[in-house]
């Protein structure tokens, strides 16, 4: 995972704290999103689908416990990382926080150069998260990754493997909207890619060999099409 691909959700209703940690990730080349409350980051989170949440305690509307455990319920956030920054440290607290789902919890203040190595940490994380999961059922398909394997109603599906790379790409992030550029850093890396329509050839050849309705089921995790 690159950081210019890498989502950060900052949520807290003090505007220094996330002018402050907003420019200190920013510089580390990471997409910055901000939120003033837990409705807003719910909000934001369904829009944005980032990969790490920073989120405060108490804030108005809703606070950071209740936007967590609400989050923790959407399907396509399952896989986000979620950390409280915040100035409560009680043990009871700390343990409320990870109840609620929470994966890391954080107190202030806190220096940003340490900041920024905890977040490097998490993210560190999500990448070994998401690298152990081998195996993916989306709409009543089977995506096994270590054997190159999709089985459709038991029957087995042969994929090359770019078409096998691209169609697990979108079907690991359920409602994320994959940018072109993402898609091709993620899928051919460092590979030359022949041709600007290589990624629409492939996510026609998938139509085709998957199903339409099928395929219309995980591509709202995913791409958009571009003329």
């Amino acid at each position: 995972m690159k950081k210019k691909h890498t989502k950060i959700l900052l949520v807290d209703d003090e505007p220094d704290i996330l002018e402050i940690v907003g420019y200190n990730l920013s510089q580390e080349g990471y997409q910055i999103f901000t939120a003033a409350n837990g409705k807003e980051a719910i909000a934001k989170a369904k829009k944005e689908i980032p990969d790490l949440i920073i989120m405060d305690v108490m804030m108005p509307e809703m606070d950071g416990m209740e936007a967590c455990e609400n989050i923790r319920k959407i399907p396509e956030l399952s896989n986000v990382i979620i950390t409280f920054l915040t100035a409560r440290s009680e043990d009871y607290s700390q343990v409320a926080g990870f109840d609620a789902g929470a994966d890391d919890y954080i107190t202030k203040p806190i220096k940003p150069k340490l900041l920024v190595s905890k977040v490097k940490a998490l993210l560190r994380r999500l990448n070994e998260k998401e690298q152990n999961s081998e195996t993916l059922n989306v709409g009543g398909i089977e995506i096994n990754r270590e054997e190159y394997k999709i089985v459709k109603d038991n029957i087995e599906i042969a994929l090359p493997r770019k078409e096998f790379e691209l169609f697990y790409l979108l079907a690991s992030k359920p409602g994320k909207v994959f940018k072109r550029d993402e898609i091709l850093d993620k899928v051919w890396g460092n590979e030359v890619v022949v041709g600007g329509r290589t990624i629409d050839v492939h996510i026609r050849k998938l139509r085709e060999k998957i199903g339409e309705e099928l395929f219309k089921t995980i591509k709202g995790v995913g791409y958009k099409f571009e003329v």
